[in-house]
């Protein structure tokens, strides 16, 4: 009987979006199962890892860098979405600008970053009181999934893994 080969992948994932959009959330949510009501922006860029059992025999880790959204760090960017495997771009459902400055950073990633680049799109916020300005489809390209949320419920975590 053959022996079950165990398989380890790791993938670079990197988030993009405005700031205030709610990135830092989203991958705190994701790899820790928290949520900090008052985060302060990220300088530059966070790195967080996190690794999952995919199947029996495959882990994949995924490297996550969480990039700035100030405009002032936009230039540092492509080093951190060059060689990615994946690029989940953050909007805020309440701000229909920080949608349409989304829609520029896949416009860029599809023209700068690598052909096999998987593009998410997220929208968060759906929690906040005031009506959601994008609360259905975000009129992206076909080959984009996205999905709206809200990380400050625990079913986010469900969702991306």
């Amino acid at each position: 009987m053959p022996v079950n080969q165990q398989k380890s992948y790791t993938l670079k994932l990197v988030l993009l979006g405005d700031s205030s959009v709610g990135k830092s959330s989203l991958v705190l949510r994701y790899v820790k199962d928290q949520f900090d009501e008052y985060r302060e922006s990220t300088i530059g860029a966070a790195f967080l890892s996190k690794t999952i059992k995919y199947d029996e025999n495959t882990t994949i880790k995924f490297d996550i860098w969480d990039t700035a959204g100030q405009e002032r760090y936009k230039s540092l960017t492509p080093i951190y979405y060059r060689n990615a495997n994946c690029a989940v771009i953050v909007y805020d459902v309440t701000q229909l600008s920080s949608l349409e400055r989304a829609k520029s950073w896949i416009d860029e990633l599809q023209r700068q970053g690598e052909s096999n680049t998987v593009i998410a799109l997220v929208g968060n916020k759906c929690d906040l009181d005031s009506s959601p300005v994008i609360d259905s489809n975000p009129n992206v390209s076909h080959s984009i999934n996205w999905i709206i949320v809200t990380v400050k419920e625990i079913w986010i975590t469900k969702m991306l893994t």
